[in-house]
């Protein structure tokens, strides 16, 4: 069984025109099998897209480990998974060759879920954060993913399209999942774990409800 293992995993930003360090992660231990899904709380700038980047692999960790016993997808809503000249067709093709996906199968796929019409075939630098978030959520949809990364790409925009991305998501039950939001009831309805970070640290609780209702009291 694969997991994801995180080891006091510290991060640090330097602030104040690099004046001083601010500590974002302080010894953050997680531990994430297959078909977990995992919720992390937190109110804006608490260090959820910096945690859920240092899974990834996109930001490394200061100090401690992070061991990837599965595939992971991209963070969905980080543009930088994609060439920013070439267009969403183009990145849908090059992604999957390099994941050894049949490439017709993937751009209708990509075509059908992202519903970007004539927008696939302009550079993916044109388009807006929301365009990036339906791109990036098709593609790990054909790719099919081991553990899918959610930074709050279904919690914002289009509510019919957030709709089809949760219900994608609850058709991969056997799949984990690590979403990120600070919102309590997507939270709710999608997790089957939960923490919540303040000043740097990951507080755990029993079961969803109560990790939500601890966040909510902060």
């Amino acid at each position: 069984m694969g997991e994801i293992v995180l080891n006091n995993v510290c991060k640090f930003f330097a602030i104040q025109h690099g004046r001083a360090m601010r500590q974002v992660l302080n010894d953050i231990c997680l531990r994430i099998r297959t078909g977990e899904r995992w919720g992390i709380m937190g109110p804006n700038g608490a260090g959820k897209s910096t945690l859920i980047n240092i899974i990834s692999g996109v930001l490394s960790p200061d100090s401690g480990t992070v061991q990837r016993g599965m595939s992971l997808s991209w963070p969905l809503a980080f543009g930088g998974a994609f060439q920013g000249s070439l267009t969403g067709r183009d990145n849908a093709r090059l992604i999957a060759r390099i994941y050894g996906k049949d490439v017709r199968e993937t751009i209708a796929l990509v075509e059908d879920f992202a519903e970007l019409g004539r927008y696939l075939d302009e550079p993916v630098k044109n388009y807006s954060s929301g365009m990036n978030s339906r791109l990036g959520f098709a593609l790990s949809m054909a790719v099919d993913f081991d553990c899918f990364l959610v930074d709050e790409v279904i919690s914002v925009g289009d509510v019919r399209f957030n709709r089809r991305c949760e219900e994608e998501l609850r058709r991969r039950a056997n799949k984990a999942m690590v979403l990120v939001s600070h919102h309590a009831d997507l939270i709710l309805n999608n997790c089957d774990h939960a923490a919540f970070l303040q000043h740097g640290h990951l507080n755990f609780y029993d079961n969803v409800e109560e990790a939500v209702r601890a966040y909510q009291a902060i």
